[in-house]
């Protein structure tokens, strides 16, 4: 029986002239995730913003989510954020921090009883305050810069130093671009984000090193091809399980965005742009940087005549 090939064995097709245009355009996404951090920031969530959080499950089996978000609005709270989660008849609500320590707090607590305790049942309720979350927040920023700096390190002593320079600017450029979708799409970052983060780290890391394996092999293998032609030739020998890869895992998030419900949605929607982003960034970016790095021994090709020799 034959097998589906899901990329042609014989495919010659030429990535690297895709070079000139997702250089510039990933150094502007970059440059404008930058700008936008500096000057608009974050959305982040309770876990680094404090205040209190609220689950609560419908008695009837049956949410009013308006309802709810209009009752809870009239409180004078501030600005409070209602939203369906888990099974059916389940309500989040998470309110901002309140001016006035303890009391305060306990004060919203108290008023959401007092309204909805007839109709729900209150299944959880955390505050967080100020202390804890500034605590979260710089637990957080090291959690994520020790877990980059150790995927570097890897990546330096697991590749030669052209293929690590371009692993790491790959990976890099995948950190970047997912914090500009966290700032554009307005998603609520908190400690589930940065679980998202770094599972995008690995995943970048994973499809990089598949790409770069096959590389460093046929670069023993044809010691006087070009390299474009040696890197076209990597990406086009790994683009099957690429495309295995990505396709499975995208199908699986897609299908957590559609019917996850209000609870993981933002996390499988950051997880399925992750996806993408890394797959573009092992084939356009990580690869094509090489070129201008140079490989290890690509230059020196043999000439007849004036033009290049054919792979050995």
């Amino acid at each position: 029986m034959r097998l589906i090939r899901l990329w042609p064995d014989d495919s010659r097709f030429d990535f690297m002239k895709f070079r000139r245009f997702s250089f510039p355009l990933s150094a502007l996404f970059s440059v404008v995730t930058v700008v936008l951090l500096l000057t608009v920031g974050l959305n982040f969530g309770i876990d680094f913003k404090g205040g209190t959080l609220m689950e609560l499950q419908a008695k009837s089996g049956q949410a009013d989510v308006g309802k709810v978000r209009q009752a809870a609005d009239s409180f004078g709270f501030g600005e409070v954020e209602v939203q369906e989660f888990g099974t059916a008849g389940g309500i989040s609500l998470r309110f901002a921090i309140q001016e006035g320590g303890e009391a305060a707090q306990s004060a919203v607590v108290q008023k959401a009883r007092d309204t909805f305790g007839a109709e729900y049942e209150f299944q959880r309720v955390e505050t967080v305050g100020p202390r804890v979350s500034g605590e979260l927040v710089q637990s957080g920023t090291v959690g994520i810069i020790l877990a980059v700096i150790a995927v570097l390190f890897y990546l330096w002593f697991r590749f030669e130093r052209e293929l690590a320079v371009g692993a790491i600017i790959g990976t890099l450029h995948d950190i970047v671009l997912t914090l500009g979708f966290f700032v554009i799409t307005r998603h609520e970052f908190n400690m589930t984000s940065i679980a998202a983060i770094l599972t995008i780290v690995g995943y970048s890391l994973n499809e990089t090193v598949v790409v770069f394996d096959r590389t460093r092999e046929l670069m023993r293998r044809y010691k006087t091809m070009p390299s474009v032609d040696l890197l076209n030739l990597s990406i086009n020998n790994t683009m099957s399980r690429t495309v295995m890869t990505a396709v499975t895992t995208a199908l699986s998030l897609l299908a957590l965005v559609l019917f996850g419900g209000r609870a993981i949605e933002g996390f499988a929607q950051v997880m399925l742009y992750g996806v993408v982003i890394c797959t573009y960034s092992a084939i356009c970016i990580s690869s094509p940087m090489l070129i201008y790095i140079g490989l290890r021994g690509s230059e020196a090709t043999k000439t007849v005549g004036g033009k290049v020799a054919p792979a050995e």
